[in-house]
């Protein structure tokens, strides 16, 4: 069976050859593209039986039609978010659709207290001054986060973790989600969203984008937020309103940002664009902010993480191959 790997960097061949050396069985040949999937990339598919996709490859009506005419049977997401696949017309095509649900929800846990911490301590910027021979420590002063409250936004695998770390830090929280959450009773108190954002020192977003949490972050739950505030993203870009997002740091109303997604990021992340002229002219004023710390969704990129992909990615072909049932089968609704 071959397989075409599409937005297929360096360590994607690294992990998923190893993973393929260890099949139990041989037969399994994969295709790398460094292309995203997109309808005009679909010809790339041609021979293959399936094609294995990251978060920013498309995955509308037109590109499942089109990768099912060329005999694609099986769509495998090497993530856990969904919300680029359309997923009526995959179960309208008979298409076999699973994902990675749940890949070291640590190393996603750990960016978000990395980004965090990097941004209160100004580390970033003292590692530049002190490169550039500058001891000097005005403008670096940050806060003890012993004792501040932090709030997250989804209590799933990796908001959990989240929760765990913050408490072990010495941290008050607040988790908010629509799922009871038994098991984290002895760190962290529920909370509604709104009394969350008022309460929380930092805000940390770990919840799925769908349409009730596209943009949760906008103009109103800005405002609601305690002044001065930091906000952290790890999740899902479209889970913030990046033009809300500016208003407020503008104003002061949002102390600090620290994002690892962004919305408009599939033309921008993953890739170099140091000799480029970026034309996304939201993400550049983003840029000019000194309180606010961007990276290129590197959260899940741990090699614990890349070889529990690569695992689980193979274990669901092989469910589609033997016609067994997959427990990461995407919902068909």
């Amino acid at each position: 069976m071959k397989i075409a790997v599409y937005s297929a960097q360096p360590y994607d061949r690294r992990f998923l050859d190893e993973a393929r050396a260890a099949l139990p069985a041989p037969g399994v040949e994969a295709v790398y593209f460094s292309d995203r999937l997109e309808l005009d990339t679909v010809p790339l598919a041609q021979g293959c039986a399936a094609v294995c996709v990251f978060v920013n490859d498309l995955l509308d009506a037109p590109v499942l039609e089109a990768l099912h005419a060329l005999g694609v049977g099986a769509v495998l997401l090497r993530c856990a978010g969904f919300n680029n696949v359309d997923l009526q017309a995959g179960a309208r095509l008979g298409l076999f659709m699973a994902r990675v649900p749940a890949y070291a929800p640590e190393a996603v846990a750990e960016h978000a207290l990395a980004l965090a911490m990097t941004l209160n301590r100004r580390t970033h910027r003292a590692y530049a001054r002190v490169r550039e021979g500058n001891f000097a420590l005005d403008g670096l002063l940050g806060v003890t986060l012993h004792g501040k409250t932090v709030g997250i936004v989804g209590a799933g695998q990796i908001g959990a973790c989240a929760a765990r770390i913050f408490h072990g830090l010495g941290c008050k929280v607040l988790v908010s989600d629509p799922a009871p959450t038994p098991q984290l009773d002895q760190v962290a108190e529920r909370a509604p969203l709104d009394a969350l954002l008022a309460q929380s020192d930092v805000v940390s977003l770990h919840c799925p984008l769908m349409d009730a949490t596209r943009h949760i972050i906008n103009a109103a739950s800005l405002a609601r937020m305690k002044p001065g505030a930091m906000l952290v993203n790890t999740s899902r870009g479209g889970l913030i309103d990046t033009a809300a997002v500016i208003e407020a740091l503008k104003s002061g109303q949002l102390g600090a940002l620290a994002i690892d997604v962004y919305e408009q990021e599939s033309t921008l992340f993953f890739q170099d664009h140091s000799s480029d002229i970026i034309a996304d002219d939201v993400f550049q004023r983003l840029m000019t902010f000194p309180n606010v710390l961007v990276t290129g969704h590197q959260g899940f990129f741990t090699i614990e993480a890349m070889r529990e992909i690569a695992a689980v990615t193979f274990a669901n072909l092989a469910c589609h191959t033997q016609g067994s049932p997959c427990a990461n089968a995407l919902p068909t609704t």
